[in-house]
């Protein structure tokens, strides 16, 4: 078993703008999952830069809410909302709200760099 404490898990500055936690990826967990899940925080009136990622990925609303871009189509999301992004989506989320953006990303297969282009 792998136990992260959301108090013992430092946050790093994410190259698409973000704050992030990375809860559990294949790297820091015992039970070889293949996937990831990490928490993201958004201050109001902040987006994220524009990318694409080559995993496919579901965004979870914790807390705020936001704007969400994928290709072409635009999704209004609020909190307790889910959307799934598809592989080699272009996209980028906005906090529209007056509170911090916080949701969850839970990418499979799990994030590497390598598998990120930022567009912007």
């Amino acid at each position: 078993m792998s136990l992260r404490k959301n108090s013992e898990i430092k946050s790093i500055q994410g190259d698409e703008g973000t704050k992030i936690k990375q809860y559990f990826h294949p790297r820091n967990t015992l039970n070889g999952i293949n996937y990831s899940i990490a928490q993201f925080t958004l201050e109001p009136r902040k987006k994220s830069k524009l990318h694409k990622m080559s995993s496919s990925e579901i965004y979870y609303i914790l807390e705020g809410s936001g704007m969400l871009k994928i290709n072409e189509d635009v999704y209004q999301l609020e909190k307790d909302d889910s959307v799934y992004v598809p592989p080699n989506s272009k996209q980028f989320i906005e906090n529209t709200g007056s509170i911090n953006l916080r949701f969850l990303c839970i990418v499979e297969p799990a994030w590497k760099a390598d598998n990120e282009i930022l567009l912007e």
